[in-house]
């Protein structure tokens, strides 16, 4: 899935401007240009399996009322913070919804084990002719 396929409901989001640290000189003291974006994840109606896995991705940023956090304050705009921290979002819940394909357990065969103990032979024979050398 794209970042760009899921649509995120708007009453899940609420964003709230601080300010910011990093490039800007003078005026990050002056302007709240960082954008701390807080999501429902509730509202959003996830599958169960996306929402665990979304919850896992996200690990601490995720709060006990259930809600993701994602402060953006890398660039000196707000629209831009704002725009990259949707971007995250959407490419969090993109990763989410990509689901692991199941492992297959898998035996060797009969002729691989017997390949893995000849080695093994042939590697305690090198190792026991290191020994000490005693005088005869």
């Amino acid at each position: 899935m794209r970042p760009d396929e899921f649509q995120i409901p708007d009453d899940a989001l609420s964003e709230s401007f601080l300010a910011a640290t990093g490039p800007g000189g003078q005026n990050v003291n002056k302007v709240a240009t960082a954008v701390q974006l807080r999501v429902d994840l509730y509202k959003l109606g996830l599958h169960p399996d996306v929402y665990a896995r979304l919850r896992t991705i996200a690990g601490g940023k995720v709060t006990g009322a259930g809600e993701l956090l994602i402060t953006a304050r890398r660039f000196r705009t707000q629209d831009a913070n704002r725009q990259d921290a949707r971007r995250r979002l959407a490419e969090m819940i993109a990763a989410a919804h990509v689901t692991q394909a199941k492992r297959k357990p898998t035996r060797p065969s009969r002729s691989a084990k017997a390949q893995r103990v000849d080695q093994k032979k042939q590697r305690s024979a090198v190792k026991q002719g290191r020994g000490r050398v005693t005088d005869f």
